[in-house]
């Protein structure tokens, strides 16, 4: 496949700027000095071409150059992003010559990680011998809307953890994704990136060990455009206090900044955020306590119902629970809302872990978290299952209460437009269609027989929206979900909850990340066991003298 032309004048720009720093004329000057004098004698014959570049092999000039030009691809499995068709996984290398494959109009970020240290958890670890199956490390990177995966490495103290990202910097909104972020605009972006930290272990078992949010603009006051930076890794849930250990990471811009910012200017523009982001919260916290003391007034007894306006996430911090819902396309990723729910209940289903008896640990993960691991509690299941229902157009909540026996849960509410209430268990995928029964109705009227397994419910919640339940009973079989009803149902304020859970309203609200296409061919993948499944039963077979033919199953 030929390259633009612009393509392959950059590739000759950093070939000659290679050829340049390695001085290269003059190693040739040195190699044709020599070999002239050598060959001055009775049997003297004229230099050829051929001559020369042997002269040079010979030397290891041509090995030399072949070996240090830096072709740059970075280990990477990125994932489709929102909205655009699948794309295959690219795996790379951390090099140089990766830079032919981005547009050099744009403006990236070439984050690189150098390594770790300082994760005494593995201070015991011995070093894997080769072969041997051992607990890895995978790093994982989401930045708006680009998603990232290292290679796993073995888990050491010091892990060996060296690989290379290109982020795409680009301006918002409709016709300028395609030009130039220059620094002002780099500066208003406050979007992170996102780390995530997973082990996994020799069964398979993955463990979130950190999840980290990098303000990356300190690359903006760097007169070379590049800079280094140790990144400490907390732990998560109960141990978000306890260092896991560190990162040595390199920002690089590329191209980089005709004029570098200033470093006080840069902390001047954090320090506004971080303002803005305490005061909204601040607000909000206050409307939130008095709104819960209005609540308190309507009855007594909903101090025991369970409405739940705050959720802590994995670093220990407390969020409203509508900001873990956010409408996500799924594209053509998943056909329907049905396979939404398909998928959300494939994903394991873990409690938060902790250490000691009692109750368990509240912990509902950023999405991006709960994804990269693969598995969580009810509440994450909930969440996602309602953003990519939302996502699909449905009218969609996460409902909060109780199942059977009283045990706390969180399962998801659509309403129909003709008025319909279904719910949705988004650890099992199952449905079901939701009539109340009338208290009020004569002993002898049919009545619906409960078909959810849902006990109570205390609020229901979406990206924009939060209701308590303020009727006589939280009974599920009881409650009638008519949320224009104010006697029934009490609603939070809309612009209170936009300006705490609304995208980009606060910094430290984390990122929505894109789902991506599966790097798994499944064909192939069943093909595969297939054939292992058949080479077993033909070895036990074979162990008991049996014959094994297998038939053709055609049509």
């Amino acid at each position: 496949m030929a390259l633009p032309p612009e393509k392959v004048t950059e590739l000759k720009q950093i070939i000659h700027d290679h050829l340049h720093r390695m001085d290269i004329h003059g190693k040739i000057r040195e190699v044709l000095a020599e070999t002239v004098k050598s060959d001055q004698g009775p049997a003297y014959q004229p230099l050829t071409e051929v001559d020369f570049l042997n002269a040079l092999q010979r030397r290891g000039i041509i090995e030399d150059v072949m070996k240090n030009l830096p072709f740059h691809s970075t280990d990477r499995q990125t994932e489709t992003e929102q909205g655009s068709p699948p794309r295959p996984a690219a795996n790379k290398n951390v090099t140089s010559l990766g830079k032919t494959n981005i547009d050099p109009s744009r403006r990236y970020l070439y984050l690189q990680v150098l390594g770790g240290k300082a994760f005494l958890e593995h201070l015991q670890e011995p070093e894997p011998l080769p072969g041997q199956v051992c607990s890895t490390f995978t790093l994982y990177l989401h930045f708006r809307n680009q998603r990232f995966r290292s290679k796993p490495v073995p888990c050491a103290c010091e892990p060996d953890l060296k690989e290379g990202f290109f982020l795409e910097i680009y301006k918002e909104g409709v016709g300028k994704g395609s030009t130039m972020a220059d620094s002002t605009t780099m500066l208003s972006m406050c979007d992170p990136v996102h780390f995530v930290l997973i082990k996994t272990d020799t069964s398979s078992e993955t463990t979130l060990v950190s999840s980290y949010f990098l303000d990356w603009r300190s690359v903006l006051c760097s007169l070379s455009g590049k800079t280094c930076i140790a990144v400490e890794l907390m732990g998560v849930g109960s141990e978000c206090k306890v260092p896991a250990g560190v990162l040595t990471v390199s920002l690089e811009l590329y191209p980089p900044l005709t004029e570098a910012l200033s470093s006080d200017i840069i902390s001047t523009q954090q320090s506004l955020e971080r303002q803005r982001t305490a005061e909204r919260e601040r607000l909000f916290l206050v409307y939130a306590k008095q709104w819960w003391r209005e609540f308190l007034e309507i009855r007594p007894s909903h101090q025991s119902k369970l409405v739940k306006i705050f959720a802590q996430d994995e670093n220990g911090i407390n969020r409203p629970v509508c900001s873990y819902v956010r409408v996500l396309r799924a594209g053509r990723l998943l056909e329907s809302p049905r396979q939404a729910a398909r998928f959300v209940s494939l994903l394991a289903h873990e409690r938060a872990p902790v250490v000691g008896g009692g109750d368990k640990q509240e912990q509902w993960c950023t999405l991006m978290a709960f994804l990269c691991r693969g598995k969580g509690d009810c509440e994450d299941h909930a969440t996602l299952l309602c953003s990519l229902l939302l996502g699909f157009g449905l009218d969609a909540y996460v409902c909060v209460g109780t199942k059977h026996k009283g045990t706390p849960h969180t399962w998801v509410l659509t309403r129909g437009t003709d008025g319909s209430i279904t719910f949705w268990e988004s650890l099992t995928a199952h449905r079901y269609l939701h009539q109340a029964i009338d208290p009020d109705a004569p002993p002898l009227a049919p009545q619906p027989k409960p078909s959810s397994p849902y006990r109570t419910v205390g609020c229901v919640f979406n990206h924009h929206t939060f209701l308590a339940n303020c009727q006589p009973s939280d009974s599920v079989v009881l409650c009638v979900f008519d949320f224009q009803n104010q006697s029934r149902w009490k609603a939070m304020s809309t612009e209170a909850l936009k300006s705490v859970c609304a995208p980009g309203s606060t910094t430290s609200l984390p990122p929505l990340p894109s789902l991506g296409a599966p790097s798994l061919d499944a064909a192939a993948a069943s093909n595969q066991l297939e054939l292992e499944m058949r080479f077993l039963v033909s070895e036990q077979r074979k162990v008991k003298q049996c014959g094994t033919c297998y038939g053709s199953f055609e049509g």
